[in-house]
């Protein structure tokens, strides 16, 4: 690799202090302190910065907390589009099961571009409850680039992101943590390890799409997992340091690119059964949506061979 001049070392530093400063969360047009400069563009500050002199914009214990700012042992990450059916029953639900178990956690929402009231009536939460906080993606990018930034901008020893329609019940949370506590790097919820926890089941169709997805994971990936979509995962601090970083599917196939990356850099990885009902007002179209996370397999698998998934300085 090129050895950077003086001029680029030094303009490197300044951009860092200056991308610091901003992540401290200061005020942005609305307002909003808890809404960093960032995530008014609908930016993480990993994703279109991070070639730029090749500055070291992964997450670190000095760039996720301010000076004297303590870690929480938890952060729970909820990504939100056009939820303003039942965001409100959702934040209610699990900012009242941390509170009774008196959980030292953040709950981090991220609005991915609503056209509803849904970043609205988040903010509301947010100012009456100080462990929430609210993102906004500029325009609409999907739920996997919602839940990167989400991860990208938790402070917590232990990294958690659910579904907004809670198709697994937040009280299944103590499952991955026990995974995590057993030694997994990564606690992955699970429909089928034990079908008989399921509440209400997808229709025969989606399930057999679903089959089908998982074989060519195996296929193509050489992942073997049970379920590899369900909305309901856990991570270490390291192993989201690990993955997130390099995640670069916006969309529905980013399960498969984290699982994926925790295979290549030799994470631990735990399914683990949690009960779930199917929603209803789920948006992903079975077809559709079915095609192209086929294709962004392709792609992962294309990433990994082409090397762009290696970590600076490998």
């Amino acid at each position: 690799m090129r050895r950077k001049s003086d001029f680029e070392t030094a303009m490197a530093k300044k951009i860092k202090q200056f991308i610091s400063m901003i992540e401290c969360g200061l005020p942005n047009e609305r307002g909003n302190a808890s809404l960093c400069c960032f995530c008014s563009f609908g930016l993480s500050p990993a994703l279109p910065l991070q070639p730029l002199f090749e500055l070291d914009l992964l997450m670190s214990t000095n760039k996720s907390l301010t000076t004297g700012e303590r870690r929480p042992k938890y952060s729970i990450v909820i990504p939100a589009y056009n939820e303003g059916g039942r965001v409100s029953a959702t934040l209610e639900r699990v900012l009242a099961y941390v509170d009774e178990d008196g959980w030292d956690a953040e709950v981090i929402a991220v609005d991915d571009g609503s056209r509803d009231d849904t970043a609205n009536i988040i903010r509301g939460y947010a100012q009456r409850n100080s462990r929430l906080r609210l993102l906004q993606n500029l325009r609409n990018r999907g739920k996997g680039y919602s839940i990167r930034n989400g991860m990208l901008h938790a402070k917590g020893e232990i990294l958690l992101f659910s579904d907004a329609d809670l198709s697994s019940p937040i009280e299944e949370a103590e499952k991955l943590l026990a995974a995590i506590r057993q030694g997994a790097d990564i606690a992955i919820g699970s429909r089928w390890v034990r079908s008989d926890v399921q509440t209400r089941r997808q229709s025969v169709f989606r399930q057999a799409l679903g089959r089908v997805f998982n074989l060519s994971l195996h296929i193509i990936l050489g992942l073997n997992f049970r379920d590899t979509q369900c909305g309901f995962k856990a991570f270490t601090r390291r192993a989201a340091e690990t993955v997130f970083p390099l995640q670069t599917i916006e969309r529905w196939g980013f399960d498969a690119e984290l699982l994926f990356l925790a295979k290549k850099y030799g994470l631990k990885v735990v399914e683990v059964p949690v009960v779930w009902a199917h929603s209803e007002g789920t948006r992903i179209n079975p077809l559709r949506d079915g095609i192209r996370m086929f294709v962004e397999t392709l792609e992962i698998r294309w990433n990994g061979i082409s090397g762009k998934y290696s970590r600076p300085n490998e």
